[in-house]
Formats: C-alpha cells, structure tokens, sequence
C-alpha cells in the first residue's frame, strides 16, 4: 500500500500497543509522518481521541508518551474515508489537555489536574484565577513560611522567615502574592517563593501543589 502525507488510515483488527496493552484495531488518523520505507506515523483523528480510554491518556502522561499520535508498520494498516477535519483534531486535543495535561507530574499532577481541570495550559491567567480560588478556600491564615528561591532584588532572601497573613493579589509574570510580614515588616511576596515550614500543617500540601504547578507551568 502506498501512503502520503495526509492520507487517512485505519488500523486493522487485533492491532495492539506493547507498551500499554491496548487494542487500538479500528482506530483512525492521517499520516503525518513518514519514517521510512515500513513505519509510519499516524496522528489520531478526532473521533478516536474522544473515544479513547482516560486510562490509556494519563498513562500516556505519566510515562511520557505521546497520546495524540503512534508509529506503526504499514502492514497494521488500510486506506479509509478522512471522518473530520484537522481543525476538529485540534479541538478534541486542546480539550483533553486541558483535562489530562498535568498528569505528568505525577500524585502532584493528580491534585495540580483537580484544580486545573477543563483549563487550557496555555491559559495562565485563567490558571493563576483558578489557584486563587482555590487556595483562598483551602488555606488557614496566618501560617509560617521560609523564602525557598534566591531573590534578585529587595530586602527579603533566601532562608528568611516570614508570617504570611493572606492572599492579596495576581500579577504577572510573579503570580499570585501574598501579604507577609517580617522582622515587624509588612510586604507583599510571590507564594512561589515560599517553602511552609510545618510540613504537617494542612496548608504545605496546597501550596506545594501550586508551587510545583508554577515552576513546570
């Protein structure tokens, strides 16, 4: 069979990922890319990433496989009728990564999901706004915190403690600050910042969530 850039494929029956297990016999895509004389590259259409397992996507991004598209030997596969349209691909991928895109960071991409869900990963703003949300509802004030990132300018550094008292405002590109005081000081300081100090408080979870969030964003 003879395969172009473009073409619409199917994959024959009983057609399986060694990695993950799956069948993926009927499943449909184009070809995007072609390896070499055997191997192909299919990118799912949009109708199989809407069918496709929850399972099989956040595996895919905890073990940092691609989910959106497969390499397969030619022989795995047969000429089909395109069912959709590249701008279709691109709404069903921009919705599942918005619901599964943080899965890569593991039991904290778990909990970074939760409160991200159904949020573009491109959309910052509405991501800062959701942890806003969030972490005013989770968080006990006030709570000790240390200053965990070194600090280019201004009075506080690195291994400084502070009383945080709460949530002030977002700002780009720094966040969201939180109004803290140090040494009889009132400042207002990135939550990225911050390391809480009680390990076992309720609140180290939430914030390290967001901090891990933040520095992969």
């Amino acid at each position: 069979m003879t395969l172009e850039i473009g073409d619409s494929v199917l994959v024959k029956k009983n057609i399986k990922d060694p990695e993950l297990g799956s069948d993926m016999g009927g499943w449909q895509g184009r070809i995007s890319e072609i390896d070499d004389e055997d191997i192909v590259c299919v990118s799912w259409d949009s109708i199989t990433l809407s069918r496709m397992p929850a399972s099989m996507i956040k595996k895919c991004e905890q073990e940092g496989f691609d989910w959106d598209r497969y390499y397969l030997h030619k022989s795995d596969l047969e000429s089909a009728t395109p069912r959709d349209t590249n701008k279709d691909v691109d709404a069903v991928i921009r919705k599942l990564e918005s619901e599964y895109g943080w899965f890569y960071l593991g039991e904290e991409g778990e909990r970074v999901q939760s409160v991200l869900f159904g949020i573009s990963p491109s959309d910052e703003w509405a991501c800062f706004s959701a942890w806003d949300r969030y972490l005013k509802k989770k968080l006990l004030f006030p709570f000790k915190a240390i200053i965990d990132e070194p600090q280019d300018r201004g009075p506080l550094d690195t291994g400084d403690k502070v009383i945080v008292h709460g949530i002030g405002r977002i700002a780009d590109p720094y966040g969201i600050l939180v109004d803290l005081q140090h040494k009889k000081r009132n400042y207002r300081f990135p939550l990225a910042d911050l390391e809480i100090i009680d390990k076992d408080s309720g609140n180290y979870q939430p914030v390290r969530d967001y901090v891990v969030w933040f520095a992969n964003r």
